[in-house]
C-alpha cells in the first residue's frame, strides 16, 4: 500500500466492480425477477452509493441490528428492514453487501435455496452462487 503500483489499475477495478453490478441489478429487473441485499453497514453502502444504486433497482437491505431496521440506507434511501422480510417475499437473489462475511452470511442464510434463490456477492468481482 505503500508504493504507487499498488493502485495502478485500481480505479479501472473499481469502475469494474461498478458497471458489472449494476448491469446485474438492471437485467435482474428486466426479467422481472427480484433483488434483494443483506447488511447495512457502511462498505456495503459505500458500494451502492459509489454505483449510483437506489430503490428502483434493489427495493430493500436486510438487517438484524433492530436499532437499523424501519430506516433507510443513506444517499441511496433504500429502505432497511428485518430479516423476517426474506422469507416473506422470497427474492430471486440476495446480494450480500458484506463480502468479507460471505461464506458465513450463506450458511446462516441457506434457506433461501428453498425457493431457488440465488446469492451475489459483487467484490472482488460479481459471483452469482446457486
Amino acid at each position: 500500500m505503500r508504493t504507487p503500483g499498488f493502485y495502478s489499475g485500481l480505479q479501472a477495478k473499481a469502475d469494474t466492480i461498478k458497471y458489472d453490478l449494476l448491469e446485474f441489478l438492471i437485467d435482474v429487473r428486466r426479467r422481472g425477477d427480484r433483488v434483494a441485499a443483506y447488511g447495512a453497514a457502511a462498505k456495503g453502502n459505500t458500494l451502492l452509493n459509489y454505483a449510483g444504486v437506489r430503490a428502483d433497482l434493489l427495493s430493500w437491505v436486510v438487517d438484524r441490528n433492530p436499532a437499523k431496521q424501519g430506516h433507510w440506507l443513506p444517499g441511496s434511501r433504500i429502505p432497511i428492514v428485518a430479516e423476517a422480510r426474506i422469507r416473506e417475499e422470497k427474492p430471486d437473489y440476495l446480494l450480500i453487501l458484506p463480502w468479507n462475511l460471505a461464506p458465513e452470511l450463506m450458511s446462516q442464510l441457506a434457506y433461501i435455496r428453498a425457493w431457488k434463490g440465488r446469492f451475489v456477492i459483487a467484490v472482488p468481482e460479481l459471483e452469482v452462487v446457486g
